[in-house]
């Protein structure tokens, strides 16, 4: 058996069975290493070796964490939060749908905003949902359809808008390493290549919105003792919140740096007073701490990804693709997508797995005789594949990490699954669709 099909299938039987992430990504890699020749010492020198590359994401989440705390401690969120339950409370006689909706579009417009205007990419769901959670409960809003909503908004920017995380996906990553790799990208456009696999993300969205329309019943006991402390805030608060908002974001477009414009609203925060001088370290603490685990699961998904190119096995896994391909375009696409879910779901980043396939995908992919456009949709597809229903991927840590603040959303059944079913498989007809028509 190809040890990257036997480390993924490892990993997400694990994880299935609701053996920690970091876990079942350790027993998959040392597993897939063994089967494909490095031995126990290789496999472990391996993952080791692949370590590094994580702490980097690591480090950068703890530091767009920072900037987080700085904004919930201005109080936004538990304004959010309070306006909401004061609209709940006036509702309560009529109907809910309003409200309910409301909240949806919210926690949409937050999720999509944080890729590029205020680019904190998942540091803002461990904030802003937990002093949401009695309200979406109060409202009965099945959760899996909030994870849903999330991962469509952290997912779809990225992979379509070139602003904020998108500009680093799709010009630095994606077009990069498909130019790298041998095809001629003169004269493309990233977007236009990826318009049609984001539209079936958003059909995928719009299918969850009525897999769970029904009301879902949780224990407001448990919300109640999950609660945040709370926060105290004001119009100043509120408006500094706002104004370093902007100032990330326009920072972030001046200057092409994300990090650079969250240290800009940190530094209006404690100018400004709402974070004070003395403070700041132990805010960066508390930013770090939030984003522990999902920078531990990231650091043991870089081991595991670095397992899986020691073992030459991808190659081997698209080669065996490539036997079966012949020269049918339609095939060809369908298997690309299918290895790229594979991996994808392995390694759980996108921003990871486009420059694995990526040197593999195009030479195949100018051989049956796909066009420039065609192949940085496969690649871009394929490489976005699998990011919305991995275990260990950030886009289904950080909804997790919200609405499990009190322990009644589970990770893999409640968001990994969900988002599998509502956006992979939507994602595999609409890539393929792209790839044929491109």
């Amino acid at each position: 058996m190809n040890a990257v099909v036997a480390a993924v299938g490892i990993m997400l039987i694990l994880s299935l069975c609701r053996v920690h992430v970091v876990v079942a990504l350790i027993a998959g890699a040392l597993a897939g290493g063994v089967l494909g020749g490095l031995g126990l010492d290789g496999s472990l020198a391996a993952f080791n070796k692949g370590l590094g590359g994580g702490a980097t994401v690591a480090l950068s989440y703890a530091l767009l964490g920072a900037f987080a705390v700085a904004i919930g401690k201005s109080g936004l969120a538990h304004a959010l939060a309070d306006r909401a339950l004061a609209m709940v409370g006036r509702h309560e006689s009529d109907s809910a749908g309003t409200v309910k909706w409301l909240m949806i579009g919210l926690l949409l417009a937050v999720a999509v905003s944080s890729q590029n205007i205020l680019p904190i990419h998942i540091a803002f769901i461990p904030l802003l949902v937990p002093p949401l959670l009695y309200v979406l409960s109060k409202l009965r809003i099945d959760r899996r359809l909030i994870a849903c909503v999330l991962a469509f908004g952290l997912v779809t920017p990225y992979m379509f808008l070139p602003v904020g995380f998108g500009s680093i996906f799709l010009h630095e990553i994606l077009l990069a390493n498909v130019a790298k790799s041998g095809a001629d990208i003169a004269g493309i456009n990233v977007s236009q290549a990826m318009l049609i696999p984001a539209i079936g993300m958003l059909t995928g969205l719009l299918i969850a919105m009525f897999s769970y329309r029904r009301p879902r019943t949780y224990d407001l006991t448990k919300v109640d003792e999950s609660k945040a402390i709370s926060v105290s805030y004001s119009p100043l608060t509120l408006l500094v919140a706002a104004l370093a908002i902007a100032a990330a974001f326009v920072v972030q477009l001046w200057l092409d740096s994300m990090i650079i414009g969250a240290l800009v609203g940190f530094v209006i925060f404690s100018v400004s007073g709402v974070v004070r001088w003395k403070e700041a370290d132990d805010l960066f603490t508390e930013g770090m701490k939030m984003m522990a685990m999902i920078g531990f699961i990231m650091i043991a998904a870089a081991g595991f990804a670095e397992v899986m190119r020691e073992t030459g096995e991808v190659k081997t896994l698209v080669d065996a693709s490539a036997d079966w391909i012949g020269n049918s375009k339609a095939i060809g696409a369908l298997l690309m997508l299918l290895v790229g879910l594979l991996v994808t779901i392995g390694i759980g980043s996108s921003f990871s797995t486009v420059p694995i396939i990526a040197a593999i995908f195009v030479p195949l992919g100018l051989e049956l005789g796909f066009s420039p456009l065609a192949i940085v949709s496969l690649v871009g597809t394929a490489g976005a594949l699998g990011d919305a229903g991995s275990p260990a991927s950030d886009s289904t840590l950080g909804p997790t990490a919200g609405l499990n603040a009190d322990g009644q959303h589970n990770h893999i059944w409640d968001t990994v699954v969900p988002t599998f079913l509502h956006y992979n498989l939507p994602l595999l007809a609409f890539g393929w669709i792209a790839a044929m028509t491109l």
